[in-house]
C-alpha cells in the first residue's frame, strides 16, 4: 500500500477529563456488541435512521412534528411524545381520526447549505428507443391521482412514532379531492395515533387534518406476505379507481438481497425479497406512475430492473434513510393544485423536500434520494451491465483480481455496518478502469434523472448493486433472486468468481480470527505461500471441509465455488503469488515507540488499519474496539499510538468501533458507531468525524437488532432527549481467553453539547494490538503491545 494511498486517520484530541474504564455491575446476557466482521454473532441487517419522534397527546397532533423539528435544529434533543390511546382495535367503518393540522415547521428551500445535487440537475431527456410511458397525463389539471401508501409501521412506530409523524405530514397538505391518500397499517405492536388497531390490519383514507377507516379488520396477515401486498392493490384500484396511480411502500429496507419490509408482529415472516416484490405487482394487475420506498436502501440496480413491468419512475435512497424519511406536506399540496404535474416534477419535488428536511433536521447523518426513469433504465442498462460484467470477470480470469478488490474496496458503499455489500454503482465501474465501466456508469447517469444527497455523501450517483466483499454468504441467494427478476447472466457469473477468490484467499490464510487470538497469543500464519498447500486447503473446503472455517459459510451457501469456474489450482496459483504474510507483522518496540515495517509488496495488500485496545481490569480484558488511528514515520514503518488513551464521550471512554472512511480530495468523513444502552434499551450511537468536526460529534443512534430478527436495516434516530440515560457497553475476555459477557462500563447524562475526544483509560494496564485487512477482507492481528 503505497504511502499517499492508505486510508485517513482520524484526528484525535487528548482532554484530561477522563473518567476511567471498569465493568459496573452484572454482565447483560444480550451476546457480544464487536465488530461483526470479528465476532461470531447474528447481527440484524437494519432499518431506517431515526429522526421523528411519536406524535404527542390523543391522535398525535401535527404540533409533535414541529416540536421534533425545532428540538432538533436547537440542541434539544427530544422527539415529539407518544400519543396516548395507540393500539385500539380498530374504529367503526367511517370513522374519522383527527390528525394534526397546521403549516409545515420545514422549509423546502432548494438552496439548503447541507445538501448536493451531485452535479445532477432534473433531466427530461430520454433515451432513443425507450418505451413510452404506460401512464398517460390528461393535462389541465383533469388528472385524477390514486396513492396506495402500504405503512408496515413496526417499531419505526411502536418505539418513535414514524408513521405517526408521516401519516401527520399527509393529513396537514391541501390536495382537493382529485388525489386519493389511501393507507394500509399493520405490523406494529403499538401505534401512537389512536383508532389505529394493534391487532389487525386496516385500510384508512387520509385527507384535511384526518384519517377516515374504509376496513375496520382486514386479518393479521403478515405485511412482508406478497399476497397481503397485491391484495391492497387491488382493492386501492377497485374502490379509487384513477388514471395515475402512485405506491408508496414504507418501512425497512434491505435493498438487492433482502428486499423490503420487517413486520413486528409476524418475525418468522421475513423479509418480502425482489422476487416476493415482484409477484405481489404481478397480482396486483395494476400499472403505476411511480413506485416509491420510504424506506432504506432500495435505490439499487436490481430493484429498477425487476419494476421496469409495473411502473414508470423509481423513487428511493441507496442509503440508510434518517427517520425523518419522506417530508409529505409540502410536495403533496404542490400536487394537489396541479395534478397533471409531469411525473419527473414530482419526484424533484418530493426529492427536494426530504433532502431540505434532513438537513435541517438530521446534522451528520447520510442522505440520498434520487428519481429514476424505469424505461430507459430497462432499455439502456441490462446491456451496459453485461459488458461491465464481462470485463470485470476478465480482470479476474487474468490474474488481476487485486485491482477488482482494491476498486471494490474504494467504492462508496452502504449501510456498512449491517455489511449487506450494497455499493454505488456508477462509482464502481468508474474505478475498475474499463471501457465498459465508464460507458455503464454514463448510462447509469443518463437513467437517473434527478439525484440529491447531503455533502457527506460523496460518490452517490442514485442506483446502487450487491457486489460482495464484507460477507460471501449472501451470493447464492442473491444470485437466485437475479434468476427470478431476470438480471443479467453475466453479472451472476462476475460476483461468483470474485467471491470464490475472495474465498479461497481467506482459506490459505487460515480463515475467521478474532481479537482473542491476538490477546491470547494463538496467532496462525495459514498455509504459507505454496500453491500445493493452498490447492489442499482449498480442495478440502470445497470437499465437505466447510464448517467452522469461515463465519456464515456452510455448505448450505458456498455453490458460488463450484459455479464460478475458477478452478482450485488456477486460485492456488494466484494467491500463491498475492498473499499477505503475517510473519511481516512483528513489532519493533523500546518500550516507548512500537513501530511495525512491511515490505512494499505487502503494504499493497492491505486495505485497512485499525488499533484495537484491551483493558486489563485484574480479572480479565475489556476489549474497547476498533479506532482508525496511526502514524508513520518519514521510513514508511507504522508507529503504534501508545499513550493509553481511548475515544470517549464527556470524559467516559466507550468501546468504538470504525465503520468507514471516505475521502473525495481533501474532504473527508469517517464514521463509527458506539454500543450502549439508551433509557436501558440496545443502540448503536453513530459518531461522525468530517472537516467541519475534525474532533466529532454524535450523529444519532440505531435499533440493534439481535438473532436474525431481520435482514433489513433501519432508519436512525437523530433525536436524542436531554437528561436520557446512556450506559456505554463493551465485551469481556476471562484470562483463559473466553468470551464471558457484555457488561457495563459507565454511563453519561444526554446534553446538547456531547464531547468527544481522548481520555485515560485508567490505572489498569492495556494491551494495543493492530487489525490489518488484506485484499481477501481477512484479517490479521498483530501481537500485542503492552502499556
Amino acid at each position: 500500500m503505497e504511502q499517499n494511498n492508505r486510508p485517513r486517520a482520524r484526528e484525535k484530541r487528548v482532554t484530561d477529563n477522563g473518567k476511567g474504564v471498569g465493568r459496573k455491575g452484572e454482565g447483560l446476557g444480550t451476546g457480544p456488541v464487536g465488530s461483526s466482521d470479528v465476532y461470531s454473532r447474528e447481527e440484524g441487517s437494519g432499518e431506517r435512521h431515526i429522526s421523528k419522534g411519536a406524535a404527542i397527546g390523543g391522535g398525535g397532533g401535527f404540533l409533535a412534528v414541529i416540536i421534533a423539528i425545532l428540538f432538533s435544529l436547537f440542541g434539544g434533543g427530544g422527539g415529539a411524545g407518544g400519543g396516548a390511546g395507540a393500539g385500539s382495535a380498530g374504529s367503526n367503518q367511517g370513522d374519522n381520526l383527527q390528525m394534526g393540522n397546521g403549516q409545515s415547521a420545514v422549509s423546502t428551500d432548494n438552496g439548503v447549505g447541507n445538501t448536493t445535487d451531485s452535479g445532477h440537475k432534473l433531466d427530461t431527456t430520454v433515451a432513443p428507443g425507450s418505451r413510452e410511458k404506460r401512464t398517460k397525463i390528461l393535462g389541465e389539471n383533469n388528472d385524477k391521482i390514486t396513492f396506495m401508501v402500504y405503512m408496515c409501521g413496526t417499531d419505526l412506530e411502536s418505539k418513535y412514532g414514524m408513521s405517526t409523524a408521516d401519516l401527520n405530514e399527509m393529513a396537514s397538505a391541501d390536495f382537493g379531492d382529485n388525489i386519493n391518500i389511501i393507507v394500509y397499517t399493520g405490523g406494529c405492536n403499538k401505534w401512537k395515533t389512536n383508532g389505529i388497531s394493534s391487532k389487525v390490519n386496516q385500510i384508512f383514507q387520509v385527507k384535511k387534518g384526518s384519517m377516515t377507516c374504509l376496513v375496520d379488520d382486514d386479518g393479521n396477515k403478515a405485511m412482508t406476505d406478497p399476497d397481503t401486498l397485491s391484495h391492497f392493490i387491488k382493492w386501492c384500484a377497485e374502490n379509487y379507481p384513477a388514471n395515475r396511480y402512485e405506491l408508496i411502500m414504507w418501512d425497512h429496507g434491505g435493498g438487492s438481497v433482502s428486499g423490503y419490509g420487517y413486520d413486528e408482529k409476524n418475525q418468522k415472516s421475513g423479509s418480502m425479497t425482489l422476487s416476493g416484490i415482484n409477484k405481489a405487482l404481478k397480482d396486483g394487475g395494476v400499472t403505476f406512475d411511480m413506485i416509491g420506498f420510504d424506506a432504506c436502501l432500495m435505490a439499487t440496480a436490481e430493484t429498477a430492473l425487476m419494476l421496469d413491468p409495473y411502473a414508470d419512475y423509481l423513487i428511493a435512497s441507496e442509503e440508510t434513510e434518517p427517520g425523518i424519511g419522506w417530508f409529505y406536506t409540502n410536495w403533496l399540496t404542490k400536487l394537489g393544485a396541479n395534478t397533471s404535474m409531469p411525473t419527473i416534477e414530482l419526484g424533484k419535488l418530493i426529492i427536494d423536500d426530504y433532502t431540505s428536511a434532513c438537513a435541517k433536521s438530521c446534522r451528520g447523518q447520510a442522505t440520498t434520494l434520487s428519481l429514476i426513469d424505469l424505461a430507459e433504465f430497462a432499455h439502456t442498462v441490462p446491456t451496459e451491465i453485461g459488458s461491465f460484467s464481462k470485463s470485470v470477470s476478465s480482470l479476474i480470469t487474468a490474474k488481476e483480481y487485486k485491482k477488482v478488490s482494491d476498486a471494490r474496496n474504494g467504492t462508496r458503499e452502504f449501510a456498512t455496518q449491517s455489511r449487506i455489500d450494497q455499493v454505488d454503482l456508477v462509482d464502481l465501474a468508474n474505478k475498475m478502469d474499463t471501457a465498459e465501466g465508464k460507458k455503464l456508469a454514463d448510462t447509469i447517469k443518463g437513467a437517473v434523472k434527478y439525484n440529491r444527497t447531503s455533502l457527506n455523501m460523496v460518490n452517490a450517483h442514485g442506483v446502487s448493486i450487491y457486489f460482495p466483499y464484507q460477507r460471501t454468504s449472501y451470493v447464492d441467494k442473491a444470485c437466485s433472486n437475479y434468476s427470478a427478476i431476470g438480471m443479467n447472466d453475466e453479472y451472476s457469473k462476475c460476483i461468483r468468481q470474485f467471491a470464490s477468490l475472495e474465498t479461497s484467499g481467506q482459506i490459505q490464510a487460515g480463515g475467521s480470527t478474532n481479537a482473542a487470538a491476538s490477546l491470547f497469543n494463538m496467532l496462525g500464519g495459514g498455509s504459507g505461500g505454496g500453491g500445493d498447500a493452498i490447492s489442499q486447503l482449498i480442495g478440502s473446503f470445497l470437499g465437505g471441509g466447510r464448517s467452522n472455517i469461515i463465519d456464515d459459510l456452510d455448505e448450505n451457501n458456498t455453490a458460488f465455488m463450484d459455479e464460478s469456474g475458477i478452478s482450485t489450482d488456477d486460485a492456488a496459483d494466484y494467491i500463491s503469488n498475492n498473499y499477505f504474510n503475517p510473519d511481516n507483522l512483528k513489532w519493533n518496540d523500546d518500550g516507548k515507540v512500537a513501530k511495525i515495517s512491511l515490505p512494499d509488496d505487502q503494504w499493497d495488500l492491505v486495505h485497512t488499519i485499525e488499533l484495537n485496545m484491551f483493558y486489563d481490569d485484574g480479572q480479565g480484558y475489556l476489549d474497547l474496539g476498533l479506532d482508525n488511528i496511526y502514524t508513520f514515520d518519514d521510513d514508511g514503518a507504522m508507529v503504534a499510538e501508545t499513550d493509553r488513551t481511548w475515544i470517549s464521550i464527556d470524559g467516559q471512554p466507550v468501546a468504538y468501533y470504525h465503520l468507514s472512511t471516505v475521502e473525495d480530495g481533501d474532504k473527508y468523513t469517517i464514521t463509527g458507531r458506539v454500543p450502549a444502552l439508551l433509557n436501558g434499551e440496545r443502540i448503536n450511537l453513530i459518531l461522525v468525524f468530517d472537516n467541519d468536526n475534525p474532533y466529532g460529534f454524535v450523529a444519532g443512534y440505531q435499533q440493534d437488532y439481535k438473532n436474525g430478527e431481520t435482514d433489513t436495516v433501519a432508519k436512525i434516530e437523530s433525536e436524542l432527549k436531554e437528561g436520557d440515560k446512556l450506559t456505554f457497553i463493551c465485551d469481556y475476555y476471562t484470562y483463559d481467553g473466553k468470551y464471558q459477557d457484555t457488561y457495563p462500563i459507565g454511563d453519561i447524562t444526554v446534553s446538547s453539547n456531547m464531547q468527544i475526544s481522548n481520555t485515560d483509560v485508567g490505572e489498569g494496564k492495556v494491551k494495543l494490538a493492530y487489525l490489518f485487512t488484506d485484499i481477501y477482507n481477512q484479517k490479521y492481528w498483530t501481537p500485542t503491545i503492552d502499556r
